[in-house]
């Protein structure tokens, strides 16, 4: 069976971002396992506050369009995401609901999350890890109708968890995120 191709998107663009760093980590622990890993900035597709008047005036912007083919050219998608009082940051929320905006011909509205595997991570300096943004992103994907994967990473004291070489400090930490990377490219295997 082929390697799938993996899709990495961290939620957040903020300088030394614990999060963009999580990212960096998953990418090369599924490059090590020999996927075909791709990690994008969500930067790259700048998005006005999601509005249904302004989508009915000016149609779905081309970097939702593009967002959302970048996903649909992968089989799996993992986000990072940090935590925002409890819950997904704007900038994320916001380009999924974009994204679950766009259809283009002969598909339906939605149709990129139906047909490959999510996984989520996401590190906070709290002990929880930002796993209540988690939890939030989760009901967000499934409502969109994702298939997102029951493993999952909440990085706790995530100013304290990497090394000098910017690598996972704790052994809890390593394992989770190998079994993140190896659940979610075996489901996405079998999606293909």
């Amino acid at each position: 069976m082929s390697a799938p191709k993996i899709l990495i998107i961290p939620g957040s663009l903020r300088t030394g971002s614990h999060n963009a760093k999580l990212a960096a980590v998953a990418a090369y622990e599924f490059a090590q396992a020999g996927v075909d890993v791709t990690r994008v900035s969500l930067a790259d597709f700048p998005l006005p506050i999601y509005d249904g008047d302004l989508q009915a005036k000016s149609g779905v912007p081309k970097h939702a369009i593009n967002l959302k083919r970048m996903i649909g050219a992968h089989h799996g998608v993992l986000f990072v995401s940090p935590e925002y009082n409890a819950s997904v940051p704007p900038l994320l929320k916001n380009a999924i609901d974009w994204v679950s905006r766009v259809h283009e011909l002969h598909e339906t509205r939605g149709d990129v999350f139906r047909n490959r595997a999510f996984a989520l991570a996401g590190a906070s300096q709290s002990r929880l890890g930002a796993a209540r943004a988690l939890q939030a992103l989760r009901l967000i994907l499934t409502s969109c109708h994702a298939n997102v994967i029951a493993s999952q990473l909440t990085l706790a004291f995530a100013d304290q968890a990497y090394d000098d070489m910017d690598r996972l400090k704790n052994e809890g930490d390593i394992a989770a995120l190998k079994e993140l990377v190896r659940q979610l490219i075996d489901i996405s295997q079998r999606m293909m």
